[in-house]
């Protein structure tokens, strides 16, 4: 029998109302995976044929991970190997309407073979059919077809409040060819993510046997992480339950984060239009964090109106107080959170993978990549790509290494035609053969007249004048620095005068993403001058740079992960915990993002302080800067409005901590000031 003994009262409660619907409020690190799936044993248990039984999630690791749990739980005899019509279906939504689609979708017109387009045919099929089409009076022959397929994506799942504040030419154009879109698609017998829940639903309208039989089959329904549900999920479990509203809701609104992605957090507000004899059970005890980490989270969270009452509480005790940090600049906080791990890690004995830096922004890893590989400390960046492996750093670091020596093929071959200056892939293949042929570099057999004479004049000039703008750098970089030059005018300079900026500007349809690439650069670029003396000759210097960064991607590469501090986005950390939490760049434009107020998202902002806040378990650490790289300039910065919501008996401030015996008025002192700056 199903022991329900480790369950707390109000998750016992959850697990045993199997009839009717039921909304399980499960505020952070309550257990509601161990609730849903010890609910679904319990039903098992109670005599429900595991194939009546339908649980649906967002993730496959989510799914797969329920899977596992509740195969632990059910009695063998109930499961038995490979008989998979004597299980429940745990399955994410997409997954579900394949199912579905697969049987049925021939009645729709499509092949019952269809194909699944991902992401790349998406963007393909958009391409082809902007190549073939007037742009529409208001469009441009510039709109990056990526943007036009995420709209498409919002349209067909009901996120206009995403698709309100879109560029209005590329809304336009997306509405313009999405006719075509579809008609592309269903040529090719092909169906895109959107369309798996789109079709099912027009299966269930226009075939009702469908919907019935579905009906009959899954009657018990359990939904998670309900807060994130669109406009098409909801309809399809509604459509589901409605007739026998056997339907379990679980999640938090208080977690909802990803409105910019279509979710609804209405879905689970106003459940009790759609059935109004829903039962709410509160899952309010917290098995991750200490109560002065809830109690900050709690009191951060209670200041949106809009949200369903809720306190968590532990039985872990108090804690340590959570720990406030104010910097002149985001390398000194950087370079700072890199010591406390160090400290932690060498006298305590903490491991590196208990620890996780979290930020709002992607551009925000920049300064903490070079402070960790600086100091030699492995980490693991989720959620992100690395700053160090982005194409454009990775274009700027292969110009350098070939400043320094021009035989490395590797990086030659990158860049010789970045940006296009007719070496084009067919010349650069024929230059690579040759010097295979005469055993030695590519440049080196750039510079043969031999070789060059092979190739057609306009080739032929190309390789020359390539040829020299390398050689020529070399002179400059290898000249005695008899009067000093800033590394960063230099770098700047040189991808000026390549066109290098330009063609960023080029590629990127949109000036927003080509103006975030220009400024990594800068970013980087900006960082050259701590390396070597500024005596020593501009390629001895390059050569310092070049070896850290070399010397770090090598560490990186042997370790992978295993014992990593990580580096995770706010949008990232959702479902995650860790022993240590510093989250970094709480200032007024990264949290809250400076797009909120215009796009009334201020609410879902702080909800996502709230998600990162939640991470913690043991210590939480807080920081903000004067001061912040944008653009290669030091901008002003001011605290996160969200940072006065916190109960000052709560925080303590570092310096003062640091420097004076403890005092229980600092916390209060501190946020005096604190208030005043963001007021």
């Amino acid at each position: 029998m199903l022991n329900l003994n480790s369950l707390n009262p109000q998750q016992r409660q959850a697990v045993e109302t199997l009839k009717g619907p039921l909304l399980i409020l499960a505020g952070a690190g309550t257990g509601k995976t161990r609730v849903i799936t010890f609910r679904i044993a319990h039903l098992i248990a109670k005599g429900v044929p595991p194939a009546n039984i339908l649980a649906v999630t967002f993730t496959n690791k989510a799914a797969r991970e329920m899977q596992e749990r509740v195969a632990k739980l059910i009695p063998r005899q109930t499961a038995k190997a490979g008989d998979k019509l004597n299980r429940p279906t745990i399955c994410t939504f997409h997954s579900l309407c394949v199912r579905i689609l697969r049987q049925h979708i021939e009645r729709l017109g499509y092949k019952r073979n269809f194909v699944i387009y991902n992401e790349s045919e998406q963007l393909g099929a958009v391409k082809k059919i902007l190549a073939q089409i007037s742009v529409p009076r208001g469009g441009s022959e510039k709109t990056d077809p990526a943007a036009v397929l995420a709209l498409l994506s919002r349209f067909k799942n009901g996120g206009e409040r995403a698709a309100v504040f879109a560029d209005e030419s590329v809304r336009a154009l997306a509405q313009h060819i999405r006719s075509r879109y579809e008609t592309a698609l269903r040529a090719c017998n092909a169906v895109d993510f959107d369309d798996l829940i789109l079709l099912t639903l027009r299966l269930f309208k226009e075939h009702s046997d469908v919907l019935e039989a579905c009906r009959a089959r899954y009657r018990y329904v359990m939904a998670d992480e309900y807060q994130d549900t669109n406009a098409t999920q909801f309809q399809l479990v509604h459509a589901l339950t409605v007739k026998h509203r056997n339907f379990c809701v679980v999640g938090d609104d208080d977690q909802s984060i990803y409105g910019w992605r279509g979710a609804e957090i209405g879905n689970l507000l106003d459940l009790e239009k759609h059935f109004p004899e829903v039962k709410i059970i509160k899952l309010e005890q917290n098995y991750r964090s200490t109560n002065t980490i809830l109690d900050a989270a709690n009191a951060i969270i209670k200041n949106n109106v809009r949200r369903r009452p809720k306190q968590l509480w532990s039985g872990k005790g108090r804690g340590d107080k959570i720990v406030l940090r104010a910097y002149t600049n985001d390398d000194d906080e950087a370079r700072n959170l890199v010591e406390q791990i160090e400290f932690a890690r060498r006298a305590h004995g903490v491991p590196w993978l208990h620890h996780a830096v979290l930020f709002r922004t992607n551009m925000q890893s920049r300064p903490l990549e070079t402070a960790f590989r600086s100091a030699g400390v492995r980490y693991h960046l989720i959620g992100g790509q690395s700053f160090f492996d982005r194409s454009e750093i990775r274009d700027f670091l292969a110009y350098l290494k070939v400043f320094i020596n021009p035989h490395d093929d590797i990086s030659l071959l990158r860049i010789a035609n970045v940006p296009a200056r007719g070496l084009s892939d067919v010349t650069m293949e024929r230059l690579l053969g040759a010097s295979h042929e005469r055993k030695g570099s590519v440049f080196a057999a750039m510079k043969n007249p031999v070789v060059q004479a092979d190739f057609q004049t306009k080739a032929r000039g190309s390789i020359e004048a390539f040829v020299a703008f390398i050689e020529k750098t070399r002179v400059q970089l290898h000249h005695a620095a008899s009067s000093p030059r800033p590394l960063q005018s230099w770098s700047e300079h040189f991808l000026e005068e390549t066109g290098y900026f330009k063609e960023l500007q080029r590629l990127e349809k949109n000036p927003e993403n080509a103006e975030a690439r220009i400024c990594n650069l800068r970013e980087l670029t900006a960082t050259l001058d701590n390396f070597g003396r500024p005596a020593d000759p501009l390629a001895d210097r390059l050569q310092s740079f070049l070896e850290d960064i070399t010397l770090d991607s090598e560490r990186e590469e042997e370790t992978e992960t295993g014992d990593a501090v990580t580096l995770i986005t706010m949008h990232s950390c959702k479902g995650l915990e860790f022993p240590r939490v510093y989250i970094v760049g709480l200032e007024d434009g990264l949290l809250p993002h400076a797009r909120s107020a215009a796009e009334g998202t201020l609410d879902e902002e702080r909800r996502l302080f709230y998600v990162a806040v939640t991470r913690a378990m043991q210590s939480l650490t807080l920081s903000h800067c004067a001061g912040r790289m944008r653009y290669g300039q030091l901008m002003p910065c001011h605290p996160s409005r969200f940072l006065k919501e916190l109960p000052p008996e709560l925080v303590e401030d570092a310096d003062v901590r640091d420097k004076q015996p403890v005092n229980p008025a600092a916390g209060k002192k501190m946020f005096d000031v604190l208030r005043s700056a963001i007021n």
